[in-house]
């Protein structure tokens, strides 16, 4: 594979050579010859890329093509976050698959590594990127977009809870404590994420639903603790609803026994 996360971008004014087999891979200006039009394009299922401090995460983009002659290849497939993040998708790497006579749907894989020297620079990578492409078909027609459309890379988020004490005895004083943290791909780790609202949930035994008891902050380090008063047997957890840069995730329910 060829994909890459790591490359320094050009302007969105460098110039595209556009041949019979092939075309320059740099960032440029939207262009074209002919009727083709590109119908459709989705990354990752329309989900957000979340990755995390350790495992390469993998992302299907498929790009979807019409032309009255046929669609003959998708050339590249381009992927920009903010500079100098960068991920390319090369011809040899995309299957196309005819839907008809005139339509074919391309598909290829992105790849994120955030521990390879070509990996995420900084965390400005969770952002919102441009998913740029360009498509010929069998009459020599062609299509280039910059942005054929977007889509969200996020750091991957834990949280986690504990309720004390247990056992506890009812009208008493249970102290509900967590974390929330996310990936930082400056050094590979997990960090707090700070003052950020996390909801305290509950569910009583025998439920399957959780309801929100109160809605607190995260301290700077990440940190969680609030109070309830005990009242019958149920699930306590966090949750935490994100935010453009970081998914949403809810911690694991700790259980507590009331007497």
């Amino acid at each position: 594979m060829r994909t890459t996360t790591r490359l320094t971008l050009l302007g969105s004014s460098a110039a595209l050579v556009v041949t019979a087999i092939g075309a320059g891979a740099a960032q440029a200006e939207d262009g074209g010859s002919g009727n083709i039009t590109i119908d459709k394009v989705v990354v990752n299922g329309g989900k957000p890329v979340v990755v995390g401090t350790t495992k390469v995460v993998s992302a299907k983009v498929s790009v979807t093509a019409s032309d009255d002659s046929g669609i003959a290849k998708t050339t590249y497939i381009s992927a920009f976050g903010p500079k100098p993040n960068y991920a390319q998708i090369w011809d040899d790497e995309i299957t196309c698959v005819k839907a008809s006579a005139t339509t074919s749907t391309c598909t290829g894989t992105l790849t994120f590594d955030p521990q390879a020297s070509t990996g995420f620079v900084g965390n400005n990578a969770a952002a919102t990127w441009k998913l740029g492409t360009l498509v010929s078909a069998n009459d020599y027609d062609y299509i280039h977009r910059d942005a054929a459309t977007t889509f969200k890379v996020q750091r991957y988020s834990k949280l986690t809870v504990d309720a004390s004490p247990e056992p506890v005895k009812k009208g008493k004083t249970i102290t509900v404590t967590g974390k929330l943290s996310r990936a930082n791909w400056e050094d590979n780790k997990y960090h707090g994420y700070a003052n950020q609202s996390v909801k305290l949930q509950f569910r009583k035994k025998g439920s399957s639903t959780y309801t929100t008891v109160k809605t607190i902050r995260t301290n700077s380090t990440g940190n969680l603790k609030t109070t309830v008063t005990a009242s019958t047997d149920g699930y306590f957890r966090y949750s935490f609803a994100g935010t453009a840069t970081t998914p949403a995730v809810n911690a694991a329910g700790d259980f507590v026994d009331v007497r």
